[in-house]
This record gives C-alpha cells, structure tokens and sequence, in this order.
C-alpha cells in the first residue's frame, strides 16, 4: 500500500552505509516489453540497536537500491540461479514488474544487484494498466510451473501472466471478501499448485482454480498496530509472512514470523525499528539453504525522497 510519508530527513538517512555504489544497466535486451534499467546498489549494515534476531537468525547482507524504476515496490520472490546469484521479482505500486540479479560472496553474504530490467504490467487487452487505481500491484506469486501471478488493491483481483509472463493476464480466484478500499490483497504466495493470499488487515485464504476457503477459523490477524504486507512459502511447510507498523513522522517498524497450515502465527523471528535500518517493508521471499532458509525483505519507499528500498537478507537456521 503506497503511504504518504513525510518523515525527516534525520530518518531517511539513518544506518546508511559509506561503501561505493554500483552502478549498472543491462545492455542488449531483445525487442520485446522488458527494457534495462539503471540500478545503483549501495551496502547498508543492520544497525546499531533496534534489531531484535530470534536465536538462530543472523543477518545476511544488505543494500540500499536506488534507480528511477525501483520505486513503490511491493512485493518480493526469488529464484536461485547458483550458489552465487539468484533472479530477483519485484512488482510495484505503478503497475510495473521488475526483474534484477543478487549476487553473494563466497559466505553467502548478499553483495551487489544488478542486471536490471522492467515491464509495464498489461491488463487483457494488451494495454499498459491506467489509471493508479487499475494498476496497483500489491501481491507476487511464482508458482511451481513458472507461472506468475499478481494481486492489485483498490481495484481488488488476482490476475494469472501465464508461465514466464508469456500470457496476457486472465484472472484466477481470489477471496470472497470486501477489502478496503486500499487495504487489499498484500500478501501472495504459492501453495503447491494454489496460492495463499493475506489481507493486509487480517485474514488468510488458500485459493485454488475451484476457488477460495479460510485457512483456519478463526482467521490470523496481526497485532499492535501491525498489518500484514507479504508472504511466501516456508521451505519446511507454512509461510513466512511480514507485518509492518508504520506512525508517522518517526516510527517505522517490521517483524517476521512464521505462519503454519493451521492459520497460528509464531513468536517473532526479526524485528526491526529505529535506529537500525528500516522503512516501509512489503515483501519477502524464501530461499532454502543447506542450513535452513534464507529470507529477503524488500522496502516500499512510496516514490518519496526521504524512504529508501531496502533490500535485506536474513539466515533462518533448522
């Protein structure tokens, strides 16, 4: 959800990193709807306080992404392409679907993105997606067979781009509910061959091409101000899923926990708020590792000059 930030500029720099930026494009794309992007990635440390990691969970790297495409991003999920490089997707608040490279050191560490490039999301007739209210992508999901589904607020619906984005979109099932107006679908993820979906202000549905039902009664709803914005699937069975707490001018505040098939969520396994280094997260995507599960949550900055997109990886120990 893209929020009308207007912190201070004390906030927008905090935890920043000193290291040099990468600058990069992706030269020779084919013709076609992908274009290259220019993506800067700059290294940020978790901070000093305001992190609090579960026993078992340790921090894997971060950068800061800056770039004219890299806005509004929503939504997170990862392939694994080698022990060193991974393929990133991102969609945004504009209606655009991003797509870039993260590179890890010989420990594992995340490095450096680059590799950039981006699509304007189509509806049906092949059209880019106007106005802000058609083309508000919330939700990610990349299931089994390489299909690619969205899921857009305000305009509530989950919509199917076909295996490898090959397809104009058709739309796929999704809950029965009457979501706000700009409080929709936040969290997408896979579930074998269905999706689980998240409403950002509680409640949790698994959908297949029959339809959709509750995962549990009652429905899991976050706590304390938080409200769900992302999901992906547990390499061990359930999910992971983000809720993120946001009072404005200074307060900005996110934790990640464990979400099983029976709709129970778990204590905590990151927490992070000021000074470490936070904004607005909205995604998150899982990767198994041969320890457990890597964790990768990527920041919204609302297209505002004083939010950064962070992109932070986390080591979720067996």
């Amino acid at each position: 959800m893209r929020l009308v930030l207007r912190a201070g500029l004390s906030l927008a720099l905090m935890g920043l990193a000193a290291c040099a930026a990468v600058a990069t494009a992706t030269p020779g794309v084919p013709a076609g709807p992908d274009r290259a992007v220019r993506m800067e990635a700059r290294h940020v440390p978790l901070g000093i306080g305001g992190a609090t990691l579960a026993p078992g969970v340790s921090y894997g790297g971060g950068l800061v992404l800056r770039g004219a495409s890299l806005h509004g991003l929503s939504d997170l999920k990862v392939v694994g392409l080698s022990a060193s490089e991974l393929r990133a997707w991102a969609i945004s608040d504009f209606g655009a679907l991003v797509r870039f490279t993260l590179r890890l050191d010989e420990n594992g560490r995340l490095t450096s993105a680059d590799n950039a490039v981006a699509r304007a999301l189509t509806g049906p007739d092949g059209q880019v997606l106007a106005p802000k209210e058609r083309a508000d992508a919330e939700g990610l999901a990349l299931l089994p067979d390489g299909e690619v589904l969205v899921s857009f607020e305000r305009d509530h619906r989950i919509w199917s781009y076909g295996v490898d984005l090959a397809s104009r979109p058709t739309p796929v099932p999704s809950p029965d509910f009457p979501f706000p107006d700009n409080e929709g679908m936040e969290g997408l993820s896979a579930d074998g061959d269905g999706w689980l979906v998240l409403g950002e202000g509680g409640g949790a549905w698994l959908c297949d091409r029959g339809g959709c039902k509750p995962l549990s009664d009652p429905m899991p709803t976050p706590a304390d101000g938080f409200r769900f914005t992302g999901a992906d699937r547990d390499p061990e069975g359930g999910w992971f899923v983000v809720e993120r707490y946001y009072a404005p001018p200074l307060d900005m505040r996110v934790r990640v926990r464990r979400l099983s098939p029976e709709g129970v969520l778990s204590e905590p396994l990151i927490q992070l708020r000021p000074p470490a280094s936070t904004d607005n997260f909205e995604g998150i995507a899982a990767v198994a590792t041969a320890t457990g599960t890597r964790l990768y949550l990527l920041s919204d900055d609302n297209d505002n000059l004083l939010q950064k997109t962070l992109l932070l990886a986390f080591d979720v120990r067996r």
